[in-house]
């Protein structure tokens, strides 16, 4: 929204990851690319956040603080290991974009994440 970047180039972004500038010029087959891989990545960290939190309970009984925890651990892996491995190049030195995509990871990936493990856990 700060750069006014439609939609579908956030997406194609994702895809870069695996077909580096390329997917910038693929329209909406790599946007589409982009979304499956949005969502394999976020399902598979819930899945590794579940299936740890069946072995350690405390990440259930301590839902918010653990996946606040999980949140800052996940961006730091997916901006200091997935990112320099992949194909998409270096990410944004911005001190506010990094500021939001720390908080983003936190409270819109890490706690939701821990929270419906707990919820799941329940029932």
């Amino acid at each position: 929204m700060k750069s006014d970047v439609p939609p579908h180039r956030i997406l194609q972004s994702v895809a870069a990851g695996l077909l580096g500038e390329a997917s910038f010029e693929g329209g909406g087959a790599t946007a589409a690319l982009g979304l499956v891989l949005h969502y394999l990545i976020a399902v598979s960290m819930s899945v590794v956040y579940y299936l740890a939190a069946r072995r350690w309970p405390l990440l259930r009984r301590r839902a918010v603080p653990c996946g606040a925890a999980y949140g800052l651990l996940l961006y730091a892996v997916m901006n200091y290991v997935v990112v320099p491995l992949s194909a998409a190049g270096p990410g944004s030195k911005d001190a506010l974009w990094i500021a939001l995509s720390i908080a983003a990871h936190v409270f819109l990936v890490g706690i939701p994440i821990a929270l419906f493990t707990r919820h799941a856990e329940r029932s």
